[in-house]
This record gives structure tokens, C-alpha cells and sequence, in this order.
């Protein structure tokens, strides 16, 4: 198996199954209806499991281009590669997210909320604010690469590694996801959100394309930022790119701190004068 194949495989393992766990919980009249986050958050983390499972051995499975692109950037990668994996790996999110909607073709037409179908597709923030979500994508593919270059310093049972890594996949979801569904992965949004703008998904609405650009830039940014700052921090390469970027991740946290303090000084103000008034 080429390395192409299996990085369209394994996305495509990944979002069935990831997808398939939102569908379940989210479309009306599925037997999984309310399942709850919990649910959410370890059948991401087992679609991530086997999808290493599957494809490991052929390409690595990294399944994610913030992945790709984060160890390509400390030499873990060729370049010349990632543009293949990039290509795969949204490929098979699209298939994945094709799969899944054929899975639940009764489901689409009883269920009438447009947002609820697109969010089996694509992330939808908890709150929009389109800056502290970006903060939040980055936090988590930040913490996501840092924790595989973690796992793969260190010697496990024969087998076991996709194991540990469905489990970090799990422990991001239920620790930092609740903010924006925790795409930590460009494939992963991008591909099946494409797929939603495709299919013929009854009374779906629009894609929100004014969105898409967080769960793209702030993983790809996260993935960097996470292989380079274990590079620096655990082998003490520190280098430009590492300061750069450090610099860049400040501004942005200053720049989203600053405005949620400036909307709550805004509302604060409303308040007082509304009940002076």
C-alpha cells in the first residue's frame, strides 16, 4: 500500500467513525439521540485508534496535515511528502463524510435544524468569537503533537501505541473541546465540511465558510507550534522559529484576551446604564 492510499484509508476510518458518533448523537429519531459528549469524546478518540491501527505501518497514520506539517517542521518528515499526505488526508475525509451520510439517509429529512446537520459535518464554536476559538484550536493541536512526540519518545507493549494515542485524543476532547469541538485537525473540517457544501443533505443550509478558516489556520499554526516547542523545551533546540512563533501565539492570546475584556466592559456598562435608567 502506497503512502497515499493509506493516509486516504486511515482519515477515512477516522471520520466514519467520528462523524458517524456526531450523526448518531445529533440526527433526530437515531437510537444514540443525546448521547452526550462523553459518548462524543471516546468515539473520536477510537476512531483515532483505528485508524493508526489500519494504516501505522504504511505511512505512520498521521491522519491530520497539522500532524504532518508539525513533524515535517523538526525533520520528522521529508517535505517533499506532505503535500502527498496533505492531498490524502482530505481526500479521505471527504469519502468519510460521504459514508456517514449515506449511513443516516432516513435521518436528514426528520431532522429540521440546519446548524445540528452541519455540525455532524464541520466544528461549530460553543461561543463564536472567532479569535479566543482560534486560541482554543491552537491550544489543542499544540497539546495534541507535543503529547505524540511525547508518546513516541517513550517504549510501549508491542501494539499499544494507537491505544495511547486514542486516549490523548480523548482527554483533549473532554478537557479543552467544549469550546469549539476541537477540530485539532484541518482534514478533519475541511474535508467533510466540503462534503456537506456536495451532497444533496436535505434542508441543509449553507456551510459556514466565514467559520472555516479557524479550524484550518489555528491547527496547522498548533501542530508547528507544538512539534517546535517540544524540539526546543525537551531537546533544548532552541532556534528562530521557535521565538517566532512564541511571539506570534502571545500576540494572538493578548489580542483574545483584550477583547473578550472589552465586550465585558461593553455589557457592564449597558447593564449599569440600563439600570440607572
Amino acid at each position: 500500500m502506497t503512502e497515499f492510499l493509506a493516509e486516504v484509508i486511515g482519515t477515512m476510518i477516522l471520520i466514519i467513525f467520528g462523524a458517524g458518533v456526531v450523526a448518531g448523537v445529533a440526527l433526530k429519531d437515531s437510537k444514540a439521540e443525546n448521547g452526550g459528549w462523553i459518548v462524543v469524546t471516546i468515539a473520536w478518540g477510537l476512531a483515532v485508534t483505528m485508524g493508526v491501527y489500519a494504516v501505522g505501518n504504511f505511512s505512520g497514520a498521521h491522519l491530520n496535515p497539522a500532524v504532518t506539517l508539525g513533524f515535517a517542521s523538526v525533520g520528522e518528515l521529508p517535505w517533499a511528502k506532505v503535500p502527498v499526505y496533505i492531498a490524502a488526508q482530505i481526500i479521505g475525509a471527504i469519502i468519510g463524510a460521504a459514508i456517514v451520510f449515506f449511513n443516516y439517509l432516513p435521518h436528514w429529512s426528520r431532522t429540521e435544524d440546519k446548524t445540528t446537520k452541519l455540525g455532524v459535518f464541520a466544528t461549530i464554536p460553543a461561543i463564536r468569537r472567532p479569535l479566543s476559538n482560534l486560541v482554543s484550536e491552537i491550544i489543542g493541536t499544540t497539546v495534541l503533537v507535543m503529547g505524540l512526540l511525547f508518546i513516541g519518545a517513550n517504549e510501549f507493549t508491542d501494539g499499544l501505541n494507537p491505544l495511547i494515542v486514542g486516549a490523548l485524543i480523548i482527554a483533549i476532547g473532554m478537557s479543552l473541546g467544549g469550546t469549539t469541538g476541537y477540530a485539532i485537525n484541518p482534514a478533519r473540517d475541511l474535508g467533510p465540511r466540503i462534503a456537506h457544501a456536495l451532497l444533496p443533505i436535505p434542508g441543509k443550509g449553507g456551510s459556514d465558510w466565514s467559520y472555516a478558516w479557524v479550524p484550518v489556520v489555528g491547527p496547522v499554526f498548533g501542530g508547528i507550534y507544538g512539534a517546535v516547542f517540544y524540539k526546543a523545551i525537551f531537546t533544548s533546540a532552541y532556534g528562530l522559529p521557535f521565538w517566532i512563533l512564541s511571539a506570534i501565539f502571545l500576540a494572538v492570546l493578548l489580542a483574545a484576551a483584550a477583547a473578550e475584556l472589552k465586550r465585558s466592559r461593553r455589557k457592564a456598562e449597558q447593564l449599569e446604564e440600563t439600570t440607572v435608567s
